[in-house]
């Protein structure tokens, strides 16, 4: 697979062609490397409640994803132990909470994502393999599928992208809903140190980061708005790096709201309306953004991962995102 080089601008551009992408499909993961050294690994098969990404590393080694619950890192929070690095997930699909565990969350079922099928893994200068998943409720029914496409890129200058794809399909006889709830969708939770300042459990947390969206809303005042991106970027051992999770042109109800919050965890969230813009002077009816697949039906979403050095001014976050929404 080539990426196609001759589409972008020069400025936005380092030599990615020489980068080799190498996926090795293991018991329970799929590990994906970058010139010989770790991007991340796709998990599918720990026994946890869905498949997760875990760690993201920078061509330079810089985790950017919190350890925890996958491992005890001495001074790292340990709250919601369902934000499982990157992911995919929604707190309410046909009344089944996929999102939380146990007794997080509103009291709705707790349903799983399983794993049953990986595709081809093709190498080269991009990586890519194709997943299938089947949402089940805590009784095991089905109630849904999904078709994941996952796409790594060295980014040159040290960054890295991840495109995930998702096609969400309802069963022949039964439409699916997803719920208008702020529990979800596609999320990551970054290191502590990518956090802005910020009290958990009655404790004040320090750290480096900054939140900021597409619209220029920052920190606090981009936590349910809706805007193309959103990016956290802190500095670590000297030097600043970032996240950024643009939303597809094409995607239901873009530009998407953001579920960003001081501690850690964003998401970007097309079905959370209600809980994103209700407000006491301005209450908007409960399942405003409720969607409805049909029966037999499907709803394809697109998201860009962008892992960088730099803050988001000199990583170019807004030229990256104009590259993608133009489809490169």
């Amino acid at each position: 697979m080539k990426l196609l080089l001759h589409a972008l601008p020069l400025a936005i551009l380092a030599a990615t062609a020489s980068a080799d992408v190498r996926l090795t499909r293991l018991a329970d993961r799929v590990r994906v490397e970058v010139d010989g050294t770790l991007f991340t690994e796709y998990v599918f098969g720990d026994g946890a409640s869905r498949p997760y990404c875990y760690p993201i590393l920078l061509a330079d080694g810089t985790g950017l994803t919190r350890d925890y619950p996958m491992k005890k890192t001495p001074g790292e929070d340990r709250d919601h132990p369902h934000h499982r690095a990157l992911m995919f997930a929604h707190g309410d699909a046909n009344k089944i909470d996929f999102w939380n565990e146990g007794k997080a969350g509103p009291p709705l079922p707790k349903g799983r994502t399983e794993h049953f099928s990986l595709g081809v893994l093709g190498h080269g200068d991009e990586g890519q393999f194709q997943t299938r998943n089947r949402w089940l409720a805590p009784d095991g029914r089905v109630i849904a599928t999904d078709l994941t496409t996952l796409t790594f890129r060295d980014a040159g200058g040290g960054n890295r992208t991840l495109d995930y794809g998702i096609t969400i399909y309802a069963l022949p006889g039964e439409p699916l809903v997803l719920g208008d709830t702020k529990e979800g969708t596609m999320a990551i939770r970054v290191a502590q140190w990518l956090t802005p300042p910020h009290r958990l459990s009655g404790k004040e947390i320090p750290g480096t980061g900054r939140i900021v969206n597409a619209a220029g809303d920052r920190d606090a005042a981009a936590w349910g708005k809706r805007a193309a991106w959103c990016a956290y970027s802190g500095e670590h051992g000297g030097k600043t790096y970032g996240v950024a999770i643009f939303d597809h042109p094409q995607n239901l109800r873009h530009p998407t709201w953001w579920m960003a919050r001081d501690y850690g965890l964003f998401a970007a969230n097309p079905f959370g309306q209600h809980d994103f813009e209700s407000t006491k002077e301005k209450p908007l009816p409960p399942g405003l953004g409720n969607h409805t697949i049909p029966a037999g039906g499907s709803l394809t979403l697109r998201y860009r991962f962008f892992f960088h050095e730099g803050d988001p001014a000199t990583a170019k976050l807004a030229d990256h995102y104009a590259a993608y929404a133009a489809g490169r």
